[in-house]
């Protein structure tokens, strides 16, 4: 049984599907997941990936916090800590903490990821082409690679980067990594 962002998240994706005119199939085609895993999340029997979720919100063409911040509740702000959204990605461990999540006229947003160890997530299409992106490792190393080319990372350091081909986030077998992601 899921939890109930995750029950918003499954009707949301169904409506984001329905609003553009898409069947399953079409939908299929513009992500790369197959019909019947999409039938199964817009159903809420299984929840989405992070891969899976970055191939929908390429498709969509939309970031995922903003796709997240259509399933949560409306807004303060101050957002305190037991209020902040935590999406878990089933698979792999994956957490997203919506720190500052973005709001009607603010277009920043502040997230506070871990990224388990041995973990490799790849999301083929950026949601929104050219969003500037500022991530910050508070701990433990992180191998994030844009545009073809590989970043090794570790506690303090920054990559600043504007999100427009492929990205891949790869922690080691023995170390995971935390750290803070502001997209702009």
């Amino acid at each position: 049984m899921l939890d109930d962002l995750s029950n918003r998240l499954a009707s949301r994706l169904s409506e984001l599907r329905k609003a553009r005119g898409w069947s399953l199939d079409q939908l299929a085609e513009h992500s790369g997941i197959s019909r019947a895993t999409l039938s199964r999340m817009e159903k809420g029997d299984v929840s989405p990936t992070a891969e899976s979720l970055g191939r929908l919100c390429a498709a969509y063409g939309l970031p995922m916090s903003r796709l997240l911040m259509m399933v949560e509740d409306s807004f303060d702000p101050k957002v305190p800590f037991d209020r902040q959204a935590e999406w878990r990605d089933p698979e792999t461990g994956f957490t997203r903490r919506s720190v500052s999540p973005p709001s009607v006229g603010l277009t920043g947003e502040v997230l506070e990821c871990h990224l388990p160890r041995g973990t490799d997530i790849t999301y083929e299409t950026p949601p929104k082409p050219g969003q500037e992106h500022h991530l910050i490792v508070l701990d433990g190393m992180l191998t994030l690679t844009v545009d073809n080319t590989a970043h090794v990372l570790s506690g303090g350091d920054c990559l600043r980067y504007h999100l427009s081909g492929p990205t891949r986030f790869e922690t080691g077998a023995t170390r995971g990594a935390r750290y803070v992601l502001v997209l702009i």
